[in-house]
């Protein structure tokens, strides 16, 4: 299969080589390009961004083959993550490409604001010697605080005791284990507004965190701080921050990044000497470029080849370490989720999915899984494990998993157990080493068997001959068998779980159901 990838801003060289040296790959590339873009999007299979192109629920619904966009740096508010997620589309970032960049631009930022640089620089370009206008200050014995404590915040807090600062930091994740790690004050964040000389913000643009810096917050600063943002435009008011730099309550600002961009020509903000403002340069240096092209660009070409979701933010509580670690098992349960749909007895109500293993952050991935495999096995299309759960619930599908012990002889093994107006059925699978996954049981009956290709099902009568009749089914309409395990049950029954290469014609099923032993005929397509 070939895949295409759309590239729609400009990304780096190294990122989009990587793309182009994949032989199952077609790269096309439309930054710049708007009209084409649109026309690309009907065929494409990836998509690439970075802040240029707003990928709108409108965009993701003419590109009906996508299935992951990469965004080639940390935030999503250029992205629709809502309509990617109901179409299961797997949003992935590079967050840790851009962490020196922007950490180092943050400080740069600060220097040049209380030092006063740009604006004495711009003296000298005039021809003036301005010395006593532009006098600074230090920041050493300053306290800083910092808010939003991940790779980056953390980074700038490290630079910034290396001038002697205090670090002070707000996040609400933090530990205090991982502050001691780190050597900060953990403070509230109304504490840290009132003693930080310096204020920097680190944090996505979330509901919660638009505006977060009002004029409230603004107010309860340290009179005469100053603030920094080259995180998200989004998260000061920036007509409260004018006010508050106007009237001397803060003595400056620096920002980066603003909302929206680019910054209106006629922006209040541009008007202030006392604020510093550059167009969103955080990430652009070379090496970070570099970087952060690399690292997208293979986040995407792995979850296509593999299926693997590193970066994805519309996975929480999922890490891209997780999903490794469990890929094979993960591909055992969307199997058993096809077996169970395709073979089951009636319209599903609900599903439960029990893990038998030793670890502990395998039980929610597998159940979505299982679900996504379900789904499909029932004929919902642009399912996956990020919308597997919301897919299932807006069909009133029920779901649960438990946790319990791996059948005997196995290490792990997932069990689907799934309710009809009809009954009961059970499948389960076991993990043979890291990879392998078998089809273990099938409704009360022991089985040994592959889960892949097309699996049929059949209920018999436990007499001698039926496999033979069987096989002579299959071999006479050409359908080839890799597998054949006929199970023995109680009271003269038996059930036969026989793998074939490709689906079988209906007329061949309607074969096999009119073998006088056999009671009953099922098929379920395992490919994934």
């Amino acid at each position: 299969m070939t895949y295409v990838v759309v590239v729609a801003d400009r990304v780096a060289d190294a990122g989009v080589a990587l793309l182009r040296n994949e032989p199952s790959f077609e790269v096309v590339v439309t930054a710049g390009e708007p009209e084409r873009l649109e026309s690309e999007l009907s065929r494409a299979h990836a998509l690439v961004v970075r802040s240029d192109t707003k990928v709108t629920a409108e965009r993701i619904d003419n590109a009906p083959h996508v299935t992951v966009i990469g965004r080639a740096g940390t935030g999503v508010d250029n992205i629709d993550v809502d309509a990617a997620t109901r179409r299961g589309i797997a949003v992935l970032t590079a967050p840790g490409a851009n962490t020196v960049s922007t950490a180092e631009h943050t400080v740069a930022l600060l220097l040049a604001l209380v030092r006063r640089i740009p604006w004495a620089a711009e003296s000298m370009q005039q021809g003036r010697w301005d010395r006593k206008l532009y006098a600074g200050s230090e920041l050493a014995g300053k306290r800083i605080g910092v808010i939003g404590l991940g790779r980056i915040g953390a980074r700038v807090g490290r630079i910034a005791t290396a001038f002697g600062m205090q670090v002070a930091a707000y996040d609400p994740f933090l530990t205090i284990q991982r502050a001691e790690e780190l050597g900060v004050e953990s403070l509230a964040l109304e504490e840290l507004l009132q003693v930080a000389d310096v204020v920097t913000l680190h944090l996505p643009l979330t509901d919660d965190t638009r505006h977060m810096m009002n004029r409230d917050r603004l107010a309860m600063m340290k009179p005469g701080a100053v603030l920094i943002n080259a995180a998200r435009g989004g998260l000061i008011d920036h007509h409260a921050l004018v006010e508050a730099v106007e009237s001397g309550a803060l003595a400056g600002a620096a920002l980066d990044v603003f909302d929206p961009e680019p910054l209106a020509a006629d922006s209040p903000l541009r008007g202030s000497d006392r604020i510093l403002l550059t167009p969103h340069l955080a990430a652009s240096t070379s090496e970070a470029q570099d970087r952060v092209a690399t690292e997208i660009c293979r986040y995407v070409r792995d979850a296509l080849i593999t299926g693997a979701l590193r970066g994805a933010v519309n996975l929480p509580g999922l890490p891209a370490d997780v999903l490794a670690r469990l890929a094979g098992v993960l591909d055992l349960s969307r199997r058993l989720g096809r077996l169970a749909a395709g073979i089951a007895p009636g319209p599903i109500a609900s599903v439960e999915v029990v893990f038998g293993g030793r670890d502990d952050a395998a039980p929610r991935p597998v159940m979505l899984a299982a679900m996504e495999g379900v789904l499909s096995g029932m004929g919902v299309r642009q399912v996956s494990l990020v919308n597997a759960a919301g897919q299932a619930k807006q069909r009133g599908l029920a779901c649960s998993r438990r946790v319990g012990a791996p059948l005997a002889g196995f290490q792990t093994t997932v069990g689907l157990t799934i309710t009809t107006a009809d009954g009961e059925l059970t499948v389960t699978g076991a993990m043979l080493g890291e990879e392998i996954g078998r089809v273990i049981q099938i409704d009360g009956y022991t089985v040994d068997v592959p889960a892949e290709g097309c699996v049929v099902v059949l209920r018999n009568s436990d007499v001698p001959g039926v496999v033979g009749k069987v096989g002579q089914v299959l071999g006479g309409e050409q359908v080839n068998v890799t597998s054949y395990h006929q199970s023995r049950g109680r009271n003269g029954n038996a059930l036969a779980a026989i793998v074939v290469d490709q689906v079988p014609p209906r007329s061949v099923l309607g074969a096999l159901a009119e073998i006088p032993e056999v009671a009953d005929v099922r098929v379920a397509n395992l490919g994934v």
